[in-house]
């Protein structure tokens, strides 16, 4: 379901399963980070779909969470 803007070629919204997918964790990760608010989400067409600028920084952070 990436939600693409009009003309602008990039995605801006992914499903939980493209996140989970993308982040190589399982679906219910995503769905209990969510819960917890861990992970912003926003509701489009009454489903919750995750911001892709969230993902691009849970991508860049370290592996394990940890600050340099």
């Amino acid at each position: 379901m990436s939600t693409r803007m009009p003309n602008s070629g990039r995605i801006d919204y992914y499903t939980v399963d493209e996140a989970a997918w993308l982040l190589g964790v399982p679906r219910s990760t995503i769905s209990k980070s969510i819960r917890t608010g861990a992970i912003p989400t926003v509701r489009r067409r009454s489903r919750l779909v995750v911001p892709a600028y969230v993902l691009q920084r849970l991508l860049d952070e370290p592996a394990g969470g940890e600050q340099p």
